[in-house]
């Protein structure tokens, strides 16, 4: 039998000027590449509605869902809100009109701060058969009698809304003048001889005489006769013999008085005059002279007569 010899071309030896052997083939290796991925984007196709077959917008097994809409932490929704505004505000509100002893707490307060001044810096003269503590500067006397007269006048002549501005235009009018014609100097002068003298003892007895008055107006009598307001309602009630005086809050209008600037801001610490009108078969107008806090009351008693009396006794 016959074999068939075989030839590697490694045993092939070129031959010079001869055709030269083709090197071995190499087989390169096929790139290797990812196929992007495919996104699958919903179809939301319309179906018509049968009996017992789920309803358009519902949510179909495989079907994506938005994130449900939570709040932020901390906040409340409007109904909420408006509750705890509600309970927020008072069940009621009084307010007192106080008589014009009010305003001369100055007096007392600078007579006591007058008398510690003798106290501390006065000198005992004998006067009789009596020893009696006196300062020896005509200035303490002086500051207190003109205390005494500013707050009498004050409290006795109104000035409202520019009858406050024209005073104190004239009053710098009338020093200016005075300088330019140089009559301070004299005028000065004619005070500077003016000397009044009070001891220790006419400072405390007449200081603690108008606190104790004072103070009887502030606590017990200004409080005899207040208003209440509540919604839907307000009441004038006396303490004492219990008579009641109710009218409805429905279109009821209130008016804040003009300011007097020193009545109402220099003495009353933000006090004023407060007029309601109610409506109804028997319109009346009814004035409240002299509250204290007159900005911040107004306000809680405008918030306070809008509630309805039903809302309040739901509330309630």
């Amino acid at each position: 039998m016959n074999e068939t010899p075989t030839i590697s071309t490694n045993d092939v030896t070129p031959t010079p000027g001869g055709p030269q052997p083709l090197p071995p083939r190499q087989i390169a290796p096929a790139p290797i590449t990812s196929a992007p991925a495919q996104v699958i984007q919903p179809v939301y196709v319309p179906v018509a509605v049968q009996p017992g077959a789920v309803q358009p917008g519902a949510i179909q097994p495989g079907m994506p869902t938005a994130p449900a809409e939570t709040a932020p932490a901390g906040a409340e929704s409007p109904e909420t809100a408006h509750e705890h505004h509600d309970h927020a505000l008072p069940r009621e509100i009084r307010i007192y009109s106080h008589s014009t002893l009010f305003y001369w707490w100055p007096v007392w307060a600078v007579g006591y701060l007058m008398a510690f001044l003798t106290w501390f810096w006065g000198h005992t003269f004998q006067f009789g058969h009596s020893e009696v503590l006196v300062s020896e500067s005509k200035n303490l006397g002086v500051i207190f009698t003109l205390t005494v007269l500013l707050v009498i006048l004050i409290t006795n002549v109104t000035l409202r809304g520019m009858a406050s501005v024209v005073t104190i235009l004239v009053g710098i009018i009338t020093v200016l003048t005075l300088a330019y014609f140089e009559v301070w100097r004299s005028l000065l002068h004619t005070l500077g001889q003016l000397e009044i003298f009070m001891n220790f003892g006419f400072y405390v007895f007449f200081s603690t005489a108008v606190f104790l008055v004072w103070a009887f107006a502030f606590f017990f009598y200004d409080r005899m006769t207040y208003w209440r307001f509540r919604p839907g309602q307000v009441t004038q009630e006396t303490v004492i013999g219990g008579a009641e005086h109710s009218y409805d809050t429905r279109g009821m209008v209130f008016v804040k008085h003009r300011e007097d600037l020193f009545r109402h801001w220099v003495l009353g610490l933000g006090s004023g005059d407060i007029e309601f009108s109610t409506t109804g078969a028997r319109r009346e107008n009814v004035y409240i002279p002299n509250v204290l806090f007159v900005n911040s009351r107004l306000q809680g008693v405008q918030r306070l007569i809008v509630i309805s009396p039903d809302s309040e006794a739901k509330t309630g």
